[in-house]
């Protein structure tokens, strides 16, 4: 807390958010699904974690084409979840227990179920209910061939040819995702004035936020470029930001407690502080630090980008080491490259779940020291790995099929595996004793060692290092940072604020400590109080 008269900076700045993924956190009502009632449940574990929000999945009536992120209603939860008066209920536990809420929100596209969709392919060409989404008509004589050549996020064409209401072959539509998930046209009035409305039938609900998903994508080039479609088309084009100006000034009709975060895809710092300006978002989300490779020096680099282009913007940084889209850390950090791309996933290579965990250990605390606020997604503070051998026939991610089912990116399910709370055997609590259902995708017999239950009571796991590592870091405030230099190779040293320094040894080898103070937490067992081992941190008073 800040001393007397000093001002208390905004909750955003240095918190830690806990991302829900909610068919796969826990489930009440025993039919394998995760939902609110088990997520209401659990809120006193993630006080207990030390938490300062919890960031959640869509949770929107939804076909679940895409796990949720195909909206059909977004002023409705999805019969799996719950009810709208659940959503209500948990955002006042929440917040009685002191846990801010936010939520996703998917801005790009829509459900082919929406009922603005439905009324698009009902009123036929030139009509003012397609002028909302991208219809245009195809190429070639009779307009077989689609209007540009564009390829998805999770493979195949962009664009699918809808049956007229005559029933003849016509238009064809926009996608950058999957097919049932049509792109809405943000140069159109009503789509900007239906997300405003959104915001505020939220906010008046009592939510803290928003995570934009994906925020660089919304406004396209009418032009339809056949090449280069993602830098020129439809990436980070300037439009956008007119809308995140808009949902900045919703956000400050409700006061200064609210976030707006986004989820920026974008290769260099310059672009994404754009979206930072103070009349933007708030913070987005740091994807160089999530893919960024176990070595000091690269590691460094992104860390002195994040910092710099930050602070340039006026806005606090974010660190993240996973997240619902990417591999589980702990099988990353086991691996001989332990660099990461959402697009080139790594299956079927060899994993060192010791080293891995060895790693995650030491990152957990390398992540949780730097300034800014820090992300956890759930299953993070317990170790888990991820989960490489579902079978083919219960995989749920579209990018399985729209990939051409390859065995090395396989899609998103090996981080999705609903979590272990206790027990021996599956669910290990996931679901209730008696439910009716089995876990959506198949848990790990091995996590069995990994629950909370059995982490709950040793102290040196994972879950009790996530523990002491978040209590301790609300102390480090929003406090400065400087490097330590002339420390051997492979590790990095840092000072937060007065007297806290964290030490992180990357290196294959034990090396001397670098400075002297007293341990407040290690990663690892410490060769005495001088030396650290390879891929250990150490967090210290000095």
């Amino acid at each position: 807390m800040p001393e007397t008269g000093e001002r208390e900076l905004p909750w955003w700045r240095n918190a830690a958010i806990y991302q829900i993924y909610p068919r796969s956190f826990a489930d009440g009502d025993g039919d394998g699904v995760g939902d609110l009632a088990g997520l209401r449940a659990r809120l006193p574990y993630l006080a207990e974690l030390g938490v300062d929000a919890i960031w959640i999945n869509p949770w929107y009536a939804s076909p679940q084409a895409d796990a949720g992120y195909d909206v059909a209603d977004y002023r409705a939860i999805d019969p799996l979840f719950g009810t709208l008066a659940d959503a209500e209920e948990l955002i006042r536990q929440a917040h009685g227990l002191g846990i801010r809420v936010v939520i996703d929100i998917v801005p790009n596209h829509t459900s082919d179920q929406n009922p603005w969709f439905q009324a698009a392919l009902a009123a036929g060409p030139g009509s003012p209910e397609r002028a909302r989404f991208w219809f245009r008509p195809g190429r070639g004589t009779d307009g077989e061939d689609p209007p540009t050549e564009w390829q998805g996020f999770f493979g195949g064409p962009t664009w699918t040819r809808v049956t007229e209401p005559d029933g003849r072959p016509g238009e064809w539509y926009l996608h950058l995702f999957a097919p049932e998930q049509p792109d809405f046209n943000w140069e159109h009035d009503d789509v900007r004035a239906e997300f405003e409305s959104v915001l505020r039938f939220w906010f008046d609900r009592g939510a803290d936020g928003f995570r934009i998903d994906s925020a660089a994508l919304l406004v396209k080039d009418a032009d339809l470029p056949v090449s280069d479609p993602e830098e020129h088309a439809f990436t980070d084009r300037e439009e956008v930001h007119e809308v995140y100006r808009a949902w900045r000034r919703v956000a400050e009709s409700y006061g200064g407690g609210l976030v707006l975060i986004g989820e920026v895809w974008l290769p260099d710092a310059a672009r994404m502080a754009r979206y930072l300006r103070p009349d933007e978002m708030h913070t987005v989300f740091n994807f160089p630090y999530l893919e960024c490779a176990w070595e000091a020096e690269r590691l460094r680099g992104v860390i002195d980008d994040t910092l710099r282009f930050h602070r340039e913007a006026g806005a606090p940084a974010t660190w993240v080491l996973s997240n619902h889209d990417v591999d589980r850390v702990v099988s990353r950090y086991g691996r001989e490259d332990t660099s990461f791309a959402i697009y080139a996933r790594q299956h079927g290579r060899p994993v060192d779940l010791a080293r891995g965990t060895r790693r995650a250990r030491a990152a957990a605390l390398l992540t949780q020291a730097l300034p800014g606020a820090v992300y956890v997604y759930q299953g993070e503070e317990l170790g888990l790995w991820e989960v490489e051998d579902i079978p083919d026939e219960l995989r749920q991610d579209p990018m399985w099929e729209r990939k051409g089912r390859n065995p090395a990116d396989p899609g998103r399910d090996g981080c999705r595996v609903p979590l272990p709370w206790s027990g021996s055997e599956p669910p290990f609590g996931f679901s209730p004793s008696g439910g009716s259902g089995v876990p959506w995708l198949p848990q790990p017999e091995a996590w069995k060692e990994y629950t909370v239950e059995a982490q709950a009571a040793d102290a040196g796991s994972m879950l009790a290092l996530y523990r002491q590592a978040l209590r301790l870091r609300r102390e480090l405030g929003d406090g400065g940072f400087q490097w330590l230099e002339g420390t051997p190779q492979g590790v990095l040293a840092f000072r937060r604020g007065e007297g806290f320094a964290c030490v992180v040894n990357l290196s294959a080898e034990a090396v001397a400590l670098p400075l002297t103070g007293t341990v407040l937490l290690a990663s690892d067992e410490l060769h005495g109080q001088s030396v650290l081992p390879a891929d250990t941190a150490v967090w210290l008073r000095v």
